[in-house]
């Protein structure tokens, strides 16, 4: 939730000797160390009434004012000729199967640079006539997101109306999400939900965690479609439905439950898999928004999507099948394959 400006913080003693830019971060949790340092620069915090620099080591019994959020330059997505593969398309939306390594949107720290480049924002300025606006001139038509290393399936609005019908969809935990999963070693039940809260990580303030109270409510639901027993290795592969939208909600969940997604060093995964004289590495995560569902908001009618793994993951599963041993459990083996996987 935003900070709400101004605010007056006092430094504890055993908070002496932490730099002033660090000590923000930690207080102001909804606000990243980059944009305290901003703040601070742009006389946004005074200290004991005074201007301060980033470095000041603090020595305990401050007064600290936060005054507001510094100001900053518009920014403005830019039109790219990247292809898209373009899944369903009429004059109110259109549905992409983003390919994992593509950002959404430019990062809110992203200034005018190569980081506002390459999104699919940027190619959807060059494909579309027209994107709403409801999200801002760096997000236009950005109704939901997928994280950068994400495939698969996602939603865009061409116009205003078409974009606050679909936000309402999504906030009623209306529109229906399926994805892929391959995530290290045997998840024990063959179903479940997972419902942990979801907040920023403290320390790494790219990372989310389920370990902090007061955090967003996420439910995540899974499915084990089959377990693998192989030379690299055990796995599970998962259909996940999610009924929220948090920020990289599935990766943290199965990562709180000890299975890691499959690629994603970031919560625990390892770089490469290794088994007896064998290894292998997947460079991006084994995580694919398979199946969309919604309401077309002009129409009322249901609209109803899918998308194949990406060519990168049958291939990943085909490596894993080379010498596979028994499976287990209700989905042992490779009996069960989910539709449009072909490996």
């Amino acid at each position: 939730m935003p900070e709400a400006f101004p605010i007056v913080i006092s430094v504890a003693l055993e908070d002496a000797g932490k730099r002033l830019d660090q000590f923000l971060t930690t207080r102001l949790e909804s606000i990243s160390r980059a944009r305290v340092q901003e703040m601070i620069a742009g006389g946004k915090v005074l200290v004991n009434d005074s201007p301060a620099k980033a470095s000041l080591k603090l020595r305990g019994g401050e007064r600290i004012g936060v005054l507001g959020e510094a100001q900053r330059a518009p920014l403005k997505a830019v039109a790219e000729e990247i292809p898209l593969d373009i899944v369903y398309e009429d004059d109110d939306l259109a549905v992409i199967n983003k390919p994992a390594g593509m950002m959404v949107h430019a990062g809110a720290g992203a200034s005018d640079d190569a980081r506002n480049r390459g999104t699919l924002v940027n190619a959807l300025l060059h494909h579309m006539a027209s994107l709403s606006k409801v999200s801002g001139d760096l997000r236009p038509g950005i109704v939901h997101r997928l994280d950068k290393e994400t495939s698969g399936l996602i939603l865009v609005a061409k116009n205003d109306n078409a974009h606050r019908k679909l936000s309402a969809q999504f906030a009623a935990r209306e529109v229906k999400k399926k994805y892929v999963a391959l995530v290290h070693g045997w998840v024990k039940k063959d179903s479940g939900t997972l419902s942990q809260s979801i907040s920023r990580d403290r320390v790494r303030r790219t990372r989310m965690t389920t370990r902090l109270e007061g955090g967003r409510t996420a439910v995540t639901h899974y499915r084990v479609v089959r377990r693998l027993d192989t030379r690299f290795g055990k796995f599970s592969l998962l259909d996940v439905k999610i009924d929220t939208g948090r920020t990289h909600q599935i990766r943290v969940h199965v990562a709180a439950m000890g299975h890691p997604v499959v690629g994603d060093t970031m919560y625990g995964a390892p770089q490469l898999a290794r088994g007896k004289n064998a290894v292998i590495g997947l460079r991006r995560n084994f995580l694919h928004a398979a199946e969309l569902e919604f309401r077309h908001p002009r129409i009322g009618e249901t609209v109803a999507l899918k998308s194949e793994l990406p060519e990168e993951l049958r291939e990943f599963l085909r490596k894993l099948d080379e010498q596979v041993g028994s499976g287990s459990g209700t989905f042992g083996g490779f009996a069960q394959v989910p539709r449009g996987l072909k490996p």
